[in-house]
């Protein structure tokens, strides 16, 4: 079976090429053509690197992690320790935080948003919410052997490997985004 690695970027041309697989696969379906069915997997507050980043060891092509990423214990001090991406996740307990702002603090190391979104700000933004056992969780991925249906997954099927969310918040703004191209201005998963 043959991995594709998608490179996908932005939500729109995302839902435009879902929609267009999806008709495709039904004119195909009905005309016996390759495609039988389409599935989009939407994972909840999770990033790839942390599911699906050590698939690179099954398919080189896939843009996940080597173990040479890390993050400062604070994004303000050159000096500061480092905190590198292992293979230990076990658990999705304790939850990184997912609102705006934590995910701000995570992408810019700061509630600065004017600058390069360095993806520095992980563990210090741990830190701040859940100490220890939380600084590890935001820097740990999942071996492939532990997320077995995953692996079997990525191994068939094509993985989408440059997705970013569309809105840097909870889940039900990005839900939005998924099935309709936008959030209609939404940050949180609280109604307005």
């Amino acid at each position: 079976m043959i991995m594709a690695v998608l490179r996908c970027g932005r939500a729109r041309f995302v839902a435009s090429v879902l929609l267009m697989l999806m008709m495709v696969a039904s004119v195909s379906h009905a005309g016996g053509g390759p495609i039988k069915t389409v599935v989009v997997v939407v994972m909840e507050n999770r990033s790839f690197d942390h599911m699906l980043g050590w698939m690179k060891r099954l398919n080189p092509e896939i843009d996940g992690v080597t173990g040479g990423e890390w993050n400062p214990t604070n994004t303000s001090d050159p000096g500061a320790g480092r905190v590198y991406f292992g293979e230990g996740a076990e658990y999705v307990d304790p939850d990184p935080g997912h609102s705006y702002q934590e995910i701000r603090q995570q992408i810019f190391g700061s509630d600065d948003a004017t600058g390069p979104a360095k993806m520095d700000g992980f563990v210090q933004q741990a830190t701040s919410i859940g100490g220890g056992n939380m600084t590890q969780a935001v820097m740990n991925g999942f071996n492939p052997d532990s997320v077995a249906v995953y692996r079997d997954l990525v191994s068939n099927f094509a993985v989408c490997d440059r997705w970013f969310a569309s809105v840097p918040s909870s889940t039900q703004p990005n839900r939005l985004f998924v099935h309709s191209g936008t959030s209609g201005g939404a940050t949180s998963n609280n109604p307005e």
